[in-house]
């Protein structure tokens, strides 16, 4: 499991640092893609195996899926880490998240999220306040 949030700095190359104990939870490549809210979702193989199973029951039929399939499939890429622990990420992909030196590696259960500080803190901000009652709306009908 994914969890805790680290401040890192991308460089002129596109590269970015991820913690150690997510590379180890990641294993020696990953798949990188366009999350959702302006972010990237990083996923370890197999938990992208996991997506791309219930990705496949979508019916290609459906106008939604199809475009779902194409923003999130279309960006997907297959990345290692350098002996430095940095993960060089393509240029539509950086562009997209809006990545400009100062980023947000997140851990989200079982993914990473990779966020511009800019639109990390606003994201924030504008749900901070909420969090109680997105909690009790959630969790109504779930055993905790």
């Amino acid at each position: 499991m994914f969890m805790g949030e680290f401040h890192h700095n991308i460089d002129d190359k596109a590269r970015i640092v991820l913690p150690s104990k997510f590379r180890e939870e990641l294993g020696e490549s990953f798949i990188v893609t366009r999350g959702l809210e302006g972010c990237l979702f990083v996923y370890s193989k197999e938990e992208w195996m996991n997506i791309v199973k219930k990705l496949k029951q979508l019916p290609f039929t459906k106008k939604d899926a199809r475009a779902f399939l194409r923003f999130f499939l279309s960006g997907a890429i297959e990345c290692q880490t350098d002996k430095q622990g940095r993960v060089a990420l393509p240029l539509p992909l950086v562009n997209y998240a809006n990545l400009k030196n100062k980023c947000v590696v997140i851990g989200v259960n079982d993914r990473l999220e990779i966020w511009s500080e800019d639109a990390f803190d606003e994201f924030f901000k504008e749900n901070e306040a909420n969090i109680s009652d997105l909690a009790e709306s959630l969790f109504d009908n779930v055993e905790v």
